[in-house]
C-alpha cells in the first residue's frame, strides 16, 4: 500500500494536511505534462534544424494510417509524421526527428550500402591517384572525361592529394554504353599508364582510342546506375555519402573531417 495512504488510514496525517498532499500531487502531475515532449515542438525544432531556418506548423490532423499524421507545414509542403513526433518522411526518406535537427535513417542505409558495393570493387579496376605519404581519407568518384567539373575536379586531384586525400575513379560514360565517352574512358582503362592518359584525355589530348577486351567501363557505369548516380562527378566518401556534383578540394577536405 502507499505510504501516505497508509499514514492517513492510521490517522498518523491529519485530514486538514490532505487538501494540500492532493494539491501537491496534482502539481507534480501538471509538471510531468508540462515536461513531456510535444509532438508539434519535437516537430518544429527538428525541421527548422534540419531546413537551417525556421519552419511553422500549419497543422497536425490523423491521416488515414493508424499512428501516422498529417502535418501541414506554413508555406510548405504536406508531410507525414509518426503521432508522437519521433519521425516523419520526406521526399520518401525515414527521417528520425531530434529538437537540434533529423537524422535522414533512409540515407544512412543508403551510405552502408554504397560502401558495401565499392568494397567489392577491386582498386586495380580503378584509377587511382594516391598520395605521397600516407593516405588519411579517400573518395571514389564516378567520372567522365568530356565532363567539364569532372575536369575541372580533376585539376584539383594534386591539391586533394597533397591533404592525404586519395581520389578513387570509377568510369561512368554520361552518353551511356556505347558511346564515344565510354570509348574515350576505356582507353584510359587499358592504358599502361592510366593516370596520364586520364589526366591527358580530360584536357583534351588527342590520341589513339583502345577499346580493350575485359576493361570495366561498362561494369562501373551500371554499378553508378545501381547506386543512384545521374551525373558527374558523383563523388561518394569512404562513409558512403554521395555528393552529387563538384565540390572544391578545401570543401571535400572538411565533409571528411580533415580540415
Amino acid at each position: 500500500m502507499n505510504p501516505i495512504l497508509a499514514s492517513v488510514r492510521r490517522g498518523a496525517i491529519p485530514r486538514r494536511f490532505l487538501a494540500l498532499i492532493a494539491a501537491l500531487l496534482s502539481a507534480s502531475a501538471l509538471s510531468g505534462a508540462v515536461l513531456a515532449e510535444d509532438p508539434r515542438d519535437i516537430l518544429t525544432a527538428s525541421l527548422s534544424g534540419f531546413a537551417g531556418q525556421p519552419v511553422g506548423i500549419a497543422s497536425i490532423k490523423p491521416s488515414p494510417a493508424p499512428g501516422i499524421s498529417e502535418v501541414q507545414i506554413i508555406n510548405g509542403p504536406l508531410i507525414y509524421a509518426t503521432d508522437d513526433g519521433a519521425y516523419f518522411f520526406l521526399n520518401g526518406d525515414l527521417h528520425k526527428t531530434s529538437m537540434l535537427g533529423a537524422t535522414n535513417l533512409t540515407e544512412e542505409r543508403r551510405a552502408l550500402a554504397r560502401t558495401e558495393q565499392l568494397a567489392s570493387i577491386s582498386l586495380d579496376d580503378m584509377v587511382v591517384f594516391k598520395p605521397k605519404g600516407e593516405a588519411r581519407d579517400y573518395i571514389s568518384v564516378f567520372t567522365d572525361v568530356t565532363c567539364f567539373y569532372c575536369q575541372k575536379l580533376h585539376r584539383e586531384v594534386a591539391q586533394l592529394n597533397s591533404m592525404g586525400i586519395e581520389v578513387r575513379y570509377l568510369a561512368f560514360p554520361r552518353g551511356g554504353i556505347p558511346s564515344e565517352g565510354a570509348t574515350k574512358l576505356a582507353t584510359a582503362w587499358c592504358a599502361e599508364d592510366r593516370q596520364t592518359t586520364l589526366t591527358e584525355l580530360k584536357a583534351g589530348v588527342e590520341m589513339p582510342l583502345n577499346e580493350c577486351a575485359g576493361n570495366p567501363v561498362a561494369a562501373q557505369y551500371a554499378l553508378g546506375q545501381q547506386m543512384g548516380v545521374s551525373g558527374t562527378p558523383a563523388i561518394i566518401t569512404s562513409a558512403g555519402q554521395m555528393i552529387p556534383g563538384y565540390r572544391p578540394a578545401a570543401d571535400l577536405a572538411t565533409v571528411l573531417g580533415l580540415d
